[in-house]
């Protein structure tokens, strides 16, 4: 089983190379690919070292899966050809997401709709993907009419860059610039670039992937996305209206048992998820579970996971692990 991760240095490449380390993947050759000025460059995998290749020595050493997380004009380029060579692609970029021939999958939700035809497949964006690992539980139990999401995400959901921006601010050293305002103690209402409707992409992308994932166009969905100077882990407020009413210990107990979530749901003792204790977990933690007294058939919860694990690097490497489970490489 030969893996390239394509992206290797970058923040996610890191991150995907820790879990396949942690989750014990199967492979028997890792093929790390970046850049060409990150080519020769060296990484460390479970005490080893692997020198980094180009994209074209990755292709010509045949891996099986290659897992990219080099952003969408690189997939698109070179994706395609990884497939022609026989890779199964998991694509961690929102080149391919929206694609009606690609698939889109939290392996929680919808992992059964793989087939072996699937050469590129789309991982979502990372806002999404812990919000419907989450809500589709409480979907299959009551029918979701409605969502209204407002997120708090984290810097690293931008990269290292924007990392070293709010380290920057904070010590006042030098720093690179990512966003148009200061970030450190401020709240920027403004993720990707905005779109003719107003909205942004990013907020966009969460309306979108949620009902292709879910597989239910019906679903009505607003969001509004920001970012807050926090280094990991983003954290949702979701509105969720329902077709059927619903009993509150009833929902945190579908929660409780619904694989990938941990319910943290103890108000009177200050248990409620937080990004910081969510740090380097795979698992999307939720609490502040309460009914909405507006309006009927309502509820109120708090979401928080990694982004830069289930949010992006765990969620690919368990789309490797499905397809594995269900031979389809």
């Amino acid at each position: 089983m030969k893996v390239a991760v394509v992206g290797a240095t970058g923040l996610v490449g890191t991150k995907m190379l820790q879990v396949l380390s942690e989750r014990n993947f199967p492979l028997t050759e890792l093929i790390p690919v970046a850049s060409a000025r990150s080519v020769g460059q060296v990484v460390s995998y479970q005490g080893q070292n692997y020198t980094v290749v180009s994209m074209e020595d990755a292709i010509s050493k045949q891996p099986d899966i290659a897992i990219f997380s080099a952003g969408g004009s690189t997939s698109l380029e070179w994706a395609p050809h990884f497939a022609a060579a026989g890779a199964t692609v998991i694509d961690n970029s929102s080149a391919w997401r929206m694609d009606p021939e690609k698939k889109l999958v939290v392996p929680e939700v919808n992992g059964h709709v793989l087939e072996k035809t699937d050469k590129i497949i789309a991982n979502p964006n990372c806002s999404t993907i812990q919000m419907v690992v989450a809500l589709n539980p409480l979907h299959k139990a009551y029918g979701i009419k409605r969502i209204v999401v407002s997120t708090y995400q984290s810097v690293t959901g931008t990269g290292k860059n924007a990392v070293d921006q709010l380290i920057g601010e904070r010590n006042n050293t030098a720093h690179n610039k990512v966003y148009p305002h200061v970030i450190d103690m401020n709240v920027l209402p403004h993720i990707d670039s905005f779109l003719a409707n107003g909205y942004t992409k990013e907020e966009m992308k969460m309306v979108n992937e949620t009902k292709k994932i879910m597989g239910d166009d019906s679903i009505r969905i607003t969001a509004t996305t920001v970012r807050v100077p926090v280094m990991g882990g983003h954290s949702e407020s979701v509105n969720v209206e329902f077709e059927k009413d619903f009993d509150l210990d009833e929902v945190k107990n579908l929660l409780a048992n619904s694989p990938g979530v941990v319910l943290q749901d103890d108000p009177a003792n200050n248990v409620y998820p937080m990004p910081i204790h969510s740090h380097d977990r795979d698992e999307v933690f939720v609490g502040r579970i309460r009914r909405d007294e507006s309006q009927e058939n309502t509820l109120n919860m708090w979401i928080v996971s990694d982004n830069l694990r289930k949010g992006a690097a765990t969620n690919a490497v368990q789309i490797a692990e499905c397809l594995l489970e269900k031979e389809l490489v």
